[in-house]
């Protein structure tokens, strides 16, 4: 396949460590929008996205809530180890591992590692008389499975709420402020189970929703749990090097329904949405066929070409959730769009500005092609705030 030999270091710009935002405006959405329609690039207000989408634009959101997924443990040493929850294991779904109130067994990441022999880890809050132990099973690679049980009867969820820190994104190079728990939160945020926020639906207001509503435009949901491989760099030469982390996904039947009414007039809130609305059409594919398994591989858009449209795709999933009675449909997803990806689903893209040689560059080159050079020199020049809480795009190609 001619993507596996992109190039990655085609995908870099220089980005001077003041560009990077390391706090959020206190308005979200007072941010800058830069908006590129057609091939005219301006600068407006993220208030005004409202009277710049076409009237018949459907915005598609992810409503993904960010967990407090990095835990503080400390030996009797006084060794510090870090844990950072990144998938449940047992239970393996969200829902049911975060209700979870005695034990549950998470995928982590592990700071200091070499450091954690064996022993069972203890934390607590007094207040509560909440006690939470980790045990470590095994280690593959550089990740951990960890048993977690705790006192109390109380969620899991309640137990990272009380025990665990928001993860905000490495670049800002500083530590979580009570502030970031509502900061790093779409208004809109929901379904708990991200370790790292949808950024591009941070500049969102009540106020801006109501001024969609108001002209027209609909909003739909889904839910992408983002990993922390979204900030994973690339390190190989070529992204055939890569391999691109897998997410789960969640969409109902409603969600489908609608999609298939709105198609050609899909606006995705940020590279997530971009993800999930893709993979979607794969996952109709893959169901047309008679595969049922669910999960979308990273290089499945380029190895299997289909002519299968958007409609009769989401319409194979719609027969599929028929037929197993379900109203909601749970999928993984490692999807990499980079350029060269045909998109199916996707029209408009609202999204912030990402890292230098990073797959979510990448996603923009796929949408946008060379242009993403010409408008991230325009925003450098016209004093955009980059990255996670950063100001942000709207793209019409």
């Amino acid at each position: 396949m001619q993507v596996k030999h992109i190039n990655i270091s085609d995908y870099n710009y220089e980005l001077p460590d003041e560009r990077i935002a390391k706090f959020p405006l206190q308005k979200r959405d007072s941010s800058k929008l830069l908006t590129y329609i057609s091939g005219n690039v301006s600068t407006n207000t993220f208030s005004s996205l409202a009277e710049i989408l076409p009237e018949n634009s459907c915005l598609v959101f992810n409503n993904t809530r960010v967990i407090q997924a990095r835990l503080e443990f400390f030996k009797s040493t006084g060794s510090r180890i870090e844990i950072f929850c990144l998938e449940p294991q047992e239970p393996s779904s969200y829902e049911l591992s975060l209700s979870s109130t005695q034990s549950c067994v998470w995928k982590c990441m592990v700071g200091n590692l070499k450091k954690w022999k064996g022993e069972v880890l203890k934390k607590e809050v007094g207040n509560d008389n909440l006690i939470l132990q980790a045990e470590r099973l095994e280690t593959n690679g550089n990740t951990s499975y960890i048993k977690f049980s705790w006192n109390n009867g109380v969620s899991f969820a309640e137990v990272l709420d009380l025990l665990g820190e928001l993860p905000i994104p490495p670049y800002l190079n500083r530590k979580t402020q009570e502030s970031d728990k509502t900061t790093y939160q779409t208004v809109y945020s929901k379904i708990k189970g991200s370790v790292a926020a949808p950024t591009a639906g941070l500049h969102f207001t009540p106020e801006v929703i109501n001024s969609l509503h108001d002209k027209g435009i609909k909003t739909m949901e889904l839910t992408l749990h983002v990993g922390a491989g979204t900030f994973q760099p690339v390190k190989a030469e070529e992204i055939g090097g890569h391999a691109m982390h897998a997410e789960k996904v969640e969409v109902s039947k409603e969600f489908i329904q609608n999609l298939i009414e709105n198609l050609g007039h899909i606006v995705a809130v940020g590279t997530t949405s971009v993800r999930t609305l893709e993979s979607l059409y794969y996952l109709g594919v893959q169901l047309h066929n008679g595969d049922t398994k669910l999960l979308v591989n990273q290089w499945e858009p380029y190895e299997n070409v289909s002519e299968l449209s958007a409609r009769e795709s989401l319409e194979a999933i719609l027969n599929y959730m028929n037929q197993t009675q379900s109203n909601i449909l749970y999928a993984t997803t490692q999807i990499m769009i980079v350029p060269g990806y045909r998109f199916n689903i996707v029209n408009v893209l609202i999204t912030n500005f990402h890292q230098p040689k990073s797959t979510l560059l990448l996603l923009l080159a796929a949408f946008i092609g060379e242009k993403w050079r010409e408008l991230y020199e325009y925003a450098l020049n016209n004093d955009y705030r980059f990255l996670s809480y950063g100001d942000s795009s709207l793209l019409i190609p």
